[in-house]
């Protein structure tokens, strides 16, 4: 693994000057999407992100990761300039989490690299490296994702639940009762969500509202039933509601079927971000990728195999309305 300072020196690359505050901020451009009557999605694909020979394993261009990061947060925030965007979505005086995923080991969880070039861009944004805290549910996660355990109040921090425990008091919605990680709690002020995109063998579909799962004490919990309504329930308790405020979504590789373990002969590559607010719009987002590469690989749909991911219709409904599912509602901008 490369240290901090040669991945800076790589960062440099794909840097761009420093933009003047935005005055959009986020509630902003809630409310800009709501003038809209959609929820807006990005998708931005680059198909050399992995180099012209893929193979299982290989690791994204760590310039390109850039290249592709600024080119989703411009297009989603419509600004030029990428710093500029990252004003406009996040606070430079609170401590911004970044949740990833490293539940499948290392052949299918979230890229380092990613979580590193999102940190870079925040702390060039103005947000101080010690505010920026990528972290999940352990040290086994983080390392699957390529990343170091770190508490320097200095530096970039890396660390999970294992580290900071979880609250004595239960937070609940609907039919979910649990103990929130204090990371969420108690470190964070915003938290950007960063799940990788997977097939589950539950769920159905495993990405934005799923990786919630790396926040509470029991997650084992909330499989039955398709983890429905466990997952739509989950997602609405108001700590994570209120915090947790924006997904970049890694779809760089993926397995279609067979997850979250990893599954090398069906990973697959779409070299993409999917980046928004609306966390049922993302996944039905993610959920429409996994059902088009299962199509042209000859396999049943999800709810052939019987486990379709109705969670996320869940979170749509009126009792949850936590975002919408509906194509028409949803603003889909591919770049």
């Amino acid at each position: 693994m490369k240290s901090r300072r040669e991945f800076l020196k790589s960062a440099a690359t794909g840097a761009v000057l420093l933009g003047t505050q935005s005055k959009l901020g986020l509630a902003g451009m809630l409310d800009q999407h709501a003038e809209t009557g959609k929820s807006k999605v990005v998708v931005a694909r680059d198909a050399s992100l992995h180099g012209s020979s893929v193979s299982t394993g290989t690791q994204p261009d760590v310039k390109r990761v850039f290249d592709l990061l600024d080119r989703a947060i411009t297009a989603y925030t419509g600004d030029t300039d990428a710093l500029k965007a990252w004003k406009s979505l996040v606070p430079q005086d609170k401590v911004i989490g970044l949740k990833v995923n490293g539940l499948g080991g290392g052949g299918i969880s979230t890229h380092g690299v990613l979580a590193k070039a999102v940190a870079v861009r925040l702390q060039q944004a103005g947000v101080k490296p010690g505010n920026i805290l990528m972290w999940d549910r352990g040290a086994r996660d983080l390392r699957a994702c390529g990343l170091a355990i770190n508490t320097d109040p200095g530096s970039f921090r890396c660390f999970g639940n294992d580290v900071s425990g979880y609250e004595d008091q239960y937070e609940s919605w609907g039919k979910v009762r649990m103990r929130l990680s204090k990371i969420l709690t108690r470190e964070c002020g915003m938290v950007i969500n960063l799940p990788i995109l997977k097939d589950h063998t539950m769920a159905g579909v495993t990405f934005a509202m799923k990786n919630m799962y790396g926040v509470i004490d029991r997650p084992q919990d909330l499989h039955g039933n398709n983890c429905n309504p466990a997952i739509a329930d989950l997602n609405c308790f108001p700590t994570i509601r209120a915090k947790v405020r924006l997904i970049i979504g890694d779809a760089f590789s993926s397995v279609y079927e067979g997850g979250p373990a990893f599954h090398p002969e069906h990973i697959w590559y779409p070299n993409a971000l999917i980046v928004g607010e609306d966390c049922v719009a993302v996944d039905h987002t993610a959920w429409q990728m996994i059902a088009r590469k299962r199509a042209e690989a000859g396999m049943p749909t999800l709810e052939e195999a019987g486990r379709p991911p109705h969670y996320i219709a869940t979170a749509a409904d009126q009792a949850h309305k936590l975002g919408t599912n509906d194509p028409a509602r949803i603003h889909l901008m591919e770049v």
